[in-house]
């Protein structure tokens, strides 16, 4: 397994081959309802009559951080940056280090890295993005581009008042994890004759268009997750594998949404795609009602956010915005976030997996006949990734929900 993974037990074997998205499904499913987490009709349809859903839905679903200031050369060249980028979208366990150094969050501190990689490589230093370039990023070269220090002073042994620089602290953590990613990352496309990792990404795109359409998701996921460690998003949870794949579900998405329209290579439909599960999805459908952590008792999950239950609570945040003047929202923005609860690696499977197994039945509701009235008949057509981004950009959306607390998981590759 990925070094990501700190002390988890060996991880579990691969699904079986054709049944990778399955088995995602499937195995979030069987952990949701182990540990007692509940996620009720009510619930759900509170949610999607909900004046905070039906007001923000089409306006936030689109807002999926994939447009990117940059002129490519090439359509490979953009395929590449968006590889990379897919690769690399973890550290959200460092979100408030990376507010307090750089005043921006996980996503947009990995966007900057990859942008400062892609423009460095357009002034001549050699491409940073591709193989041979991967292989050169070093703790400090990661840390150079990501404009961050990796030091933390402490006080000299013997002189007093005296204090001394050393490598440490939870950035340090993090650079380390991205330096490992992209030199472990780049020997496999190496050992493979592939000189850069868009170029791995547009065979595993051709090979998905050779099947069935219904079967092309699959088995471009299954290439991806069987080539690079950083993709094997899976663990063992109380004897039960689970299956989550995040990163490279999520790659195969951008693909979809920034090529889609006039698609200049085979992309499989990622309409049937689970979510692209990380720590704000489960945390954001906790505090609004839809996932019930009151019975999950085996490993602790009930205490982890205090009074999240709260009908009150939820009825507010399900509401309209409160009225905030710009300004407000603004300074929310510059305020650091707080922590949330701090997880085991088993602990954020279980509350990974409740989120897409929670949005699975949200869509399958949404469309059941009879649920929806005439004037909401457009439910019917929401998918299961149009309704990830809804969650994960309505986090960043309101003040009242940037400040609500996400669970935090660190020294993990996948999310």
């Amino acid at each position: 397994m990925h070094s990501g993974l700190g002390s988890m037990k060996p991880g579990p074997d691969f699904p079986s081959s054709g049944q990778f998205v399955s088995s995602i499904k499937e195995s979030c499913q069987i952990v949701t309802a182990a540990a007692h987490i509940k996620v009720e009709d009510a619930a759900i349809k509170r949610l999607l009559e909900s004046p905070s859903f039906q007001s923000s839905f089409h306006r936030v679903s689109g807002s999926h951080g994939l447009a990117f200031p940059l002129k490519f050369p090439s359509i490979l060249s953009e395929l590449n940056f968006l590889s990379v980028l897919s690769l690399l979208n973890f550290a959200s366990g460092y979100r408030v280090p990376l507010h307090e150094q750089t005043g921006r969050g996980a996503w947009d501190n990995i966007r900057a890295f990859t942008f400062s990689l892609y423009l460095s490589s357009a002034t001549g230093q050699g491409d940073l993005l591709s193989t041979k370039g991967m292989k050169t990023m070093n703790e400090q070269q990661v840390a150079q581009h990501m404009g961050v220090t990796i030091h933390v002073e402490r006080p000299h042994e013997k002189i007093p008042g005296v204090t001394v620089g050393e490598l440490g602290g939870p950035i340090y953590e993090l650079v380390k994890l991205i330096s490992s990613t992209l030199t472990e990352t780049s020997h496999i496309l190496d050992a493979s004759g592939y000189s850069e990792l868009g170029g791995f990404v547009l065979e595993s795109l051709k090979e998905g268009a050779k099947a069935d359409p219904s079967a092309s998701l699959g088995i471009v996921l299954e290439r991806l997750v069987r080539a690079i460690p950083a993709f094997r998003d899976m663990a063992v949870v109380n004897g039960k594998p689970v299956y989550c794949f995040k990163k490279a579900l999520f790659l195969i998405h951008a693909v979809k949404i920034r090529f889609g329209s006039s698609p200049p290579f085979p992309i499989p439909s990622t309409v049937q795609a689970p979510v692209f599960t990380d720590n704000v999805l489960p945390s954001l459908l906790v505090h609004l009602g839809v996932l019930d952590l009151t019975g999950a008792t085996s490993h602790g999950l009930h205490t982890l956010f205090p009074g999240a239950e709260s009908e009150d609570k939820i009825n507010t945040l399900l509401a309209l915005p409160p009225e905030a003047s710009q300004v407000v929202a603004q300074d929310t923005k510059k305020t650091p976030p707080k922590d949330g609860p701090i997880l085991t690696t088993e602990q954020a499977y279980v509350l990974r997996a409740a989120a897409v197994h929670a949005c699975e039945k949200i869509v399958e509701y949404a469309r059941r006949d009879g649920q929806t009235s005439e004037e909401q008949i457009w439910l019917k057509d929401i998918t299961v990734p149009e309704l990830d981004i809804w969650l994960w950009a309505v986090a960043k959306d309101r003040p009242d929900y940037r400040k609500l607390e996400r669970f935090v998981l660190r020294g993990t590759v996948f999310f």
